[in-house]
């Protein structure tokens, strides 16, 4: 418990302490938000300093490092000891800095060329593909099970289909975030709910290896999972006392691929792969209104939304953007909430209490 406090502190007190420095260091080099012309009424936000997102991996990695580091022992008094790092916390440093870097070079090239289209899909897509073949690897070579899950794992084991379903989540979840991060401090807001709540998740598979299984909760390290998700818990809401309207900086897209790749790869080693369907049931929202608005104008030459993603469409309708931030961080609440209940409910039902009984 006490790496997970100690984590989200580091992370919390490293973001909104190294963000003030990062946006002085952005606007000495111009380094700003280009904004698409098609956006009403975010003119406003041009020149916003934006990749931000590199103070978020930043103060994630310090605090997880960190967390490994203990000054006091029970059976020593004190004295310094460095705690080995398992291969669940390397597989989310892989995922997480793996894209984002691929944001930090979209976000470049969008400063050197002066206007808000960076690397090319194809260039995009192999990226991330080359990072989710190298996940999936390492994730297969680690004993991580190569199965659906639920609230855990539901006994369809994927095979070699595996490295489809993980390039599936990866290229989805980092796309569905990207695409939600149009208003200030909307991904912050959700991110970090959707972070906490899998802190208190992983925390309880660790606390439960009898009902989870033990190379979960133990040999993979459910705790180092656990300690991640607390780390962008407490970086997220520090970069948000900053990035909430009006916006001082923005994470682009190294900010957001980064954390949608962290969720993805959360959700692939914890079994929990369809409820981050619930978890992050707003860019989820987000998505599908892109989705249904390009099936309708090129099926059928129709408009369902004025503009999507639907934050947008709720602007151009004529809600304030706070209104719509605030409304949309509630319904992130909410999927937080029956993906949670939907967690502990399965532990219940199907006998939880009676194993960790069983072990007592």
């Amino acid at each position: 418990m006490l790496a997970l406090l100690s984590a989200a502190a580091v992370a919390f007190g490293v973001s909104i302490l190294g963000t003030p420095y990062a946006i002085r260091f952005l606007r000495r080099r111009s380094i700003g938000q280009f904004i698409q012309e098609e956006v009403e009424g975010h003119s406003h936000k041009r020149g916003t300093p934006t990749m931000g997102g590199v103070v978020i991996m930043g103060a994630v990695l310090i605090a997880y490092v960190v967390s490994h580091v203990s000054f006091w022992s029970q059976d020593g008094g004190l004295g310094l000891d460095v705690r080995g790092f398992k291969a669940g916390g390397l597989l989310m440093v892989f995922a997480f800095v793996g894209m984002g870097l691929i944001g930090f070079i979209d976000d470049y090239r969008k400063y050197t060329r002066e206007r808000n289209l960076g690397i090319g899909k194809a260039a995009k897509f192999g990226g991330q593909l080359a990072i989710a073949g190298g996940f999936a690897w390492w994730a297969v070579e680690a004993g991580v099970a190569t199965e659906v899950g639920f609230t855990r794992s539901l006994g369809i084991n994927l095979g070699i289909a595996y490295f489809i379903w993980v390039l599936l989540m990866l290229t989805a979840t980092a796309n569905a975030v990207n695409i939600t991060d149009g208003l200030d401090g909307l991904v912050a807001g959700s991110g970090a709910l959707v972070f906490g709540a899998y802190t208190i998740i992983l925390f309880w598979i660790f606390r439960n290896d009898s009902f989870y299984g033990r190379f979960l909760a133990t040999e993979l390290s459910a705790l180092e999972l656990a300690i991640f998700a607390a780390s962008l818990f407490g970086a997220l809401l520090g970069f948000l006392w900053w990035n909430t309207a009006p916006a001082k900086i923005f994470m682009g897209d190294v900010g957001s691929q980064s954390i949608g790749g962290a969720l993805a790869a959360l959700a692939l080693m914890s079994n929990t792969d369809l409820l981050l369907l619930l978890l992050g049931g707003l860019y989820v929202m987000e998505t599908v209104t892109v989705i249904i608005q390009i099936v309708s104008f090129r099926g059928f030459g129709r408009r369902v939304f004025r503009m999507t993603p639907i934050h947008h469409h709720f602007e151009l309708v004529g809600w304030p953007e706070t209104t719509i931030i605030v409304r949309f961080w509630i319904l992130a609440a909410l999927g937080v909430a029956l993906a949670l209940g939907a967690f502990y409910g399965d532990f219940i039902t199907n006998g939880g209490v009676d194993a960790v009984r069983g072990v007592i």
